[in-house]
């Protein structure tokens, strides 16, 4: 019953509501859709990552300074005491560190982010990409069950028109009751159907705001017609388009580079490394004696130190060996992850494109249904006005027009989401 108000409730207000198209739609769903904010956020963490210093190429280089004051007293019977003292000690430093060889790992890390940046800006494409297609899918359905509720509303009209004139006849006596209750059957049967339908179509609503992000109430006014764009590209074009373009299949491919750099990483762990160090530091220490006969005694520290590390691990409980081991093996895994991927990509992108071609032919056939169906209610209409067809044979061809009508639109909806979810496969979806 709560479904039933508020499919009147969004019908009535549709009349408020701004019309809104496919791409609208998009811009809209894509600008509230949390996961893409986060998925491109993250693809900008990893684009940050790809720098030198990231990777280990550029020198450390640190500063700090220290303050100290300190009080002493000092009870002595020696001559040379200086007695109650105050120390205050100023101290600076500068201090370099530069790893100028660590076994190629600085080299590997480079490539490892910067393959981890590609690999972000991909995940980021098929965030976008899943959330384009939900959208457009929440879009089309809204506008078939639209047109489906077109399809109730006139047979509901035909039927009522139906159900007043064999009352008239029946009031006249030219109509049995059988026939003013098959009637009535049918209109009641109709009208049932249009109640179902406009609860369909406020659910479609629901469901489209939902992908938008916004509030499932919100009136929405779609495009009453949905376009199937023509296909210009041969079957073997569309699947060479979908191996250089597919972005889930990217991220598989980058993840599999990824796990190549992350084994050269571990590779470089058996090597030695050698680092650059220096320092330079100042200090100033001033003791102040209580005694009138000493003055302040200042010193001044200047210091400079540069020199090589050389650092070469022997052995560490087999660690560094073991993480090799497992990189290449996660390497493996990657790649034939990746073989796998494609070969799951060949077949969505075949049986796709066999249920676009299928759903074309069923197009056009169900067309052909729908004029033959239309012209034999229009000739049933004369006759039954003419009294020279029963009601019955009337109502198959108003049913016949109904069906039609409604294959005709759902083989229109399946066409157009076949032809969808091809441009998703082969990277064709439109995003900005």
């Amino acid at each position: 019953m709560i479904r039933f108000l508020l499919a009147l409730l969004l019908l009535a207000s549709t009349a408020a509501a701004q019309d809104m198209t496919l791409e609208d739609a998009i811009a809209l769903g894509l600008k509230n859709n949390f996961d893409i904010q986060i998925a491109r956020n993250n693809a900008r963490i990893s684009d940050n990552n790809k720098g030198l210093g990231t990777a280990g190429f550029l020198p450390a280089l640190n500063a700090n300074g220290s303050y100290s004051l300190t009080d002493s007293d000092v009870e002595s019977n020696s001559a040379t005491s200086m007695g109650d003292t105050e120390t205050e000690v100023k101290s600076a430093k500068v201090s370099l560190n530069w790893m100028l060889f660590d076994g190629f790992q600085m080299f590997a890390n480079k490539s490892r982010y910067d393959a981890l940046a590609k690999l972000g800006e991909y995940q980021a494409r098929n965030a976008i990409e899943s959330s384009v297609v939900g959208i457009s899918r929440a879009y089309f359905n809204l506008v078939k069950q639209e047109q489906l509720l077109d399809v109730a509303q006139d047979s509901r009209d035909v039927s009522d028109a139906r159900l007043s004139k064999e009352r008239v006849r029946n009031e006249l006596g030219g109509a049995s009751s059988t026939d003013l209750l098959n009637a009535q059957v049918a209109f009641n049967r109709d009208q049932s159907n249009l109640l179902n339908q406009q609860l369909a179509v406020a659910i479609a609503q629901e469901e489209l705001n939902l992908a938008l992000g916004q509030d499932p109430a919100t009136p929405l006014q779609v495009s009453e017609v949905i376009v199937i764009p023509d296909m210009t590209l041969a079957y073997n074009d569309l699947m060479k388009r979908a191996h250089d373009h597919n972005a889930s299949l990217k991220v598989s491919e980058q993840s599999a580079a990824v796990a190549d750099q992350s084994v050269k990483s571990a590779r470089s762990t058996f090597m030695p490394k050698l680092a650059l160090t220096a320092d330079y530091g100042y200090t100033d220490r001033t003791v102040s004696p209580d005694l009138s006969q000493y003055s302040d005694q200042t010193t001044e520290t200047t210091d400079a130190t540069i020199g090589l590390a050389l650092t070469f691990n022997i052995f560490n409980g087999n660690r560094d060996n073991i993480a090799y081991r497992n990189a290449r093996i996660e390497a493996n895994n990657q790649k034939l992850a990746f073989r796998d991927a494609r070969n799951r990509l060949a077949g969505n992108v075949k049986q796709t494109y066999d249920t676009y071609s299928k759903q074309m032919e069923l197009l056009a056939l169900e067309e052909q249904n729908v004029q033959a169906a239309r012209q034999n209610l229009e000739l049933q209409q004369d006759r039954y006005r003419l009294g020279a067809t029963s009601s019955l044979e009337f109502r198959d061809a108003q049913v016949s027009l109904m069906q039609a009508r409604s294959a005709l639109i759902a083989a229109r909806f399946q066409a157009r989401i076949s032809r969808l979810e091809l441009d998703q496969l082969t990277g064709e979806l439109v995003l900005d």
